[in-house]
């Protein structure tokens, strides 16, 4: 199920806050149950089979976590447990994620035939995975106590509104929230505010500019050029980021609304001004879960500088696998892996000096990222890279290309005034005491209807409303 969905938006949605708000709010276990229902429907719309191996993660962790704490008491270090669960846990994760990959990989590199059976990737299995492994981590390392009520537990880690695509929340983040949350009709409206905000991000932006890139990757190779190429890949790189954070605000609003505050996963990267700083911005969950869990444990960059450099290439070789089954996803974390490094080593404290050149850096290498992270196979991505710098012999534009150009200008104008700080600052600026408060307070709400309505009509007439991060 989509959040992008009319089902979802006007009947699982208002029917699950019906329940849950006609519970008294001091029976927070029967609120907390109607989640946990909730959040197994809402997996089982689209995995109705997948939902028992979630269940059975929770199980594993849980027993996990309790066995950990336990050997602990008794004067042990809970290593076994802890081993046995991140081990499990990458196990069940590589097997339905990488073992397609695997397959192909052995039957390329030995001319085998191997035959198997493709397995189908569960929705969201990267994501519950790694929230369940920094939950059995932290209570070895004791930065929490281990949940006692199972059921607990496994409203943490199904909730859906960051089951199918995050942000990864970590437990300690929610921990006293599943026991003793409040709410209020403020949090609830701001919630409500910012799951429509996120959503007309996700259908009006991303799905217009996807559809673009869709276009644009169908074209046969006698109709592109390189302008037509750029189009296409600025297309993808502001789809992404609008699909990705458009999600992350729909669920950090749905979290709000029934009392959770989940941390924020974007910050405007692409007014970055260097590779380090993006990555500090852009799905900020994923990346300080591999800095807690992966980097720091390895000796971070207080090491050699032979074992930093290999510190830094593991964290992105992993998050390049993170993301998918493919050379392609790996060629992408080494990527940044170089770029970051060099960033440190070399030119970065030169880059930091200039004004525009470092923003245009940041962004021209991020296009060329997605160009690779979007490839069908290493060779395809390069082809592309070359013919984005006039390499592939390829015209320099053509009628549909500029046609493409005069089309999306006001979609592509409204994209990157709406990746930066600019909105969200004018909108501070008039809710701040005086008379611009008054006259948000009945704008704002006119606006997230009017929105809600186009958004609703763009989802009654339109088909093509992917999640890109739902295949992770």
């Amino acid at each position: 199920m989509l959040f992008s969905s009319i089902i979802f938006i006007f009947f699982f949605l208002p029917l699950t806050l019906g329940l849950y708000y006609i519970i008294p709010s001091r029976y927070l276990r029967a609120r907390n149950a109607v989640l946990l229902a909730a959040s197994l429907i809402f997996y089982s719309w689209g995995e109705p089979v997948y939902v028992l191996l979630m269940i059975y993660s929770a199980f594993l962790n849980y027993f996990c976590a309790l066995q950990v704490k336990s050997e602990q008491r008794k004067g042990g270090t809970g290593k076994k447990n802890l081993t046995f669960a991140v081990v499990m846990n990458l196990f069940i994760l590589g097997f339905f994620k990488y073992f397609g990959f695997l397959m192909d990989t052995i039957n390329s590199v030995t001319g085998a035939h191997i035959k198997y059976t493709a397995l189908a990737l569960p929705i969201g299995i990267s994501f519950y995975t790694f929230q369940a492994m920094s939950y059995v981590i932290d209570v070895y390392r004791n930065d929490v106590p281990p949940q006692k009520n199972f059921f607990r537990f496994a409203l943490y880690l199904s909730l859906f509104p960051q089951l199918i695509a995050g942000p990864i929340v970590r437990y300690r983040d929610v921990a006293e929230e599943l026991e003793n949350r409040s709410h209020s009709l403020e949090d609830f409206g701001r919630g409500a505010m910012r799951f429509v905000f996120g959503l007309g991000k996700k259908v009006i932006l991303a799905n217009n500019l996807g559809a673009l890139y869709a276009s644009v990757t169908a074209l046969p190779d006698s109709k592109v050029t390189v302008l037509t190429y750029w189009i296409g890949i600025i297309a993808y790189t502001f789809q992404i980021y609008f699909d990705f954070s458009g999600y992350s605000d729909m669920a950090i609003g749905l979290g709000r609304m029934m009392g959770f505050h989940f941390l924020e996963n974007f910050n405007y990267p692409y007014i970055s001004a260097s590779v380090t700083e993006f990555w500090r911005r852009w799905h900020m969950s994923l990346g300080s879960w591999f800095r807690d869990y992966v980097y720091i444990p390895l000796g971070g960059n207080r090491v050699s500088k032979a074992k930093w450099f290999r510190n830094i290439f593991i964290v992105w070789l992993l998050t390049g696998l993170w993301h998918g089954a493919a050379w392609t996803f790996i060629l992408w974390g080494l990527f940044f892996a170089v770029f970051l490094t060099a960033e440190k080593l070399w030119y970065g404290q030169a880059l930091a000096q200039t004004r525009f050149l470092k923003h245009l850096y940041v962004l021209l290498l991020i296009a060329v990222s997605f160009v690779i992270f979007d490839a069908a196979s290493v060779s395809g991505a390069f082809r592309t890279i070359a013919s984005l710098f006039g390499l592939g012999g390829l015209p320099r534009s053509d009628a549909l290309a500029r046609y493409y150009f005069d089309s999306y200008s006001g979609v592509f104008l409204v994209a990157i005034v709406g990746a930066t700080p600019l909105p969200a600052k004018i909108v501070r600026q008039f809710s701040e005491d005086g008379p611009g408060k008054k006259i948000m307070s009945v704008v704002e709400p006119v606006v997230l209807l009017g929105l809600l309505a186009v958004v609703t009509a763009y989802l009654v007439d339109g088909s093509f409303n992917p999640f890109l991060y739902f295949r992770f």
